[in-house]
């Protein structure tokens, strides 16, 4: 038995109030004019359809409130477009508009990055599978499980359970964990500075600076500062003493200040 039925228990006898609420409210009430009162009354007795049509589209994050707002737009919608000489019965005519009233809003209003419309249709059918089956097999759903239920590939289901991450975006200030704790905002796990940019630039610039030298003076500074030779160690590889060694790397390192525009300082 449905919700209407449940309403009156004579669907005839409901259906041919209905009809003559409709009669009335198009144009045929005193005067020929429309009943605002019959429209109304339209309304409020078959609002209990758009509620549950509300409540079978709720998700977890989504305000009843909101659907049921939305359900009863798409409700009043179809009251104004109804043609109550065609042998069709409201509800049948109803149903699909506030369903579409609902859809266009989770497709237009509710998602945080735009994905395509199918992919949003889909990403909503995956959602609503994964609830029934979680609760009809007291376990998550594999994806093959979810792909039958939606008649779909694993590869668009698959699809679809990453794009529901773009249904609901979450701000960068926001805590990781309670206010009460102080702990930092989501940005601060973003990423950090990277230094390694800073080195490729000095070595950059060293690369540069050194071909102001001669092959010795940067072979010199290579066993000094790179094999961390002391100055002994280099005048016996080279074969000059410890002075003449002290005295190349200081004229070197003064040229390259010199060409790199760097005040001159003392060197150990």
């Amino acid at each position: 038995m449905s919700a209407r039925d449940r309403i009156n228990p004579n669907p005839g006898t409901r259906a041919r109030e209905d009809r003559a609420l409709f009669q009335r409210a198009m144009a045929n009430g005193s005067g020929g004019q429309p009943d605002p009162e019959a429209r109304a009354e339209l309304i409020e007795r078959f609002l209990p359809l758009a509620r549950q049509l509300a409540r079978r589209y709720q998700r977890g994050d989504e305000p009843l409130d909101d659907l049921i707002q939305v359900a009863s737009l798409g409700l009043v919608k179809a009251i104004d477009r109804f043609d109550p000489s065609r042998e069709v019965a409201f509800s049948s005519f109803a149903v699909p508009t506030i369903l579409g009233e609902i859809k266009r809003h989770f497709r237009d209003r509710t998602w945080s990055v735009r994905v395509p419309r199918d992919l949003q249709e889909l990403t909503l059918a995956v959602d609503r599978a994964v609830s029934r089956l979680s609760h009809d097999l007291h376990r998550p759903p594999t994806v093959v499980e979810i792909a039958d239920a939606v008649e779909s590939t694993e590869e668009q289901v698959l699809e679809a359970l990453e794009a529901s991450g773009a249904y609901r975006a979450t701000s960068l200030s926001a805590p990781r964990g309670s206010d009460e704790d102080g702990s930092a905002s989501l940005v601060d796990t973003l990423g950090t500075d990277d230094h390694g940019y800073e080195l490729a630039e000095q070595r950059a610039t060293l690369e540069r600076l050194l071909q102001t030298v001669t092959p010795r003076e940067r072979e010199v500074l290579r066993l000094r500062f790179q094999q961390d030779l002391t100055q002994a160690e280099i005048g016996e590889q080279i074969g000059v003493s410890q002075m003449q060694v002290s005295r190349l790397i200081r004229q070197t390192i003064g040229r390259l200040r010199a060409a790199a525009h760097v005040p001159e300082a003392g060197v150990e």
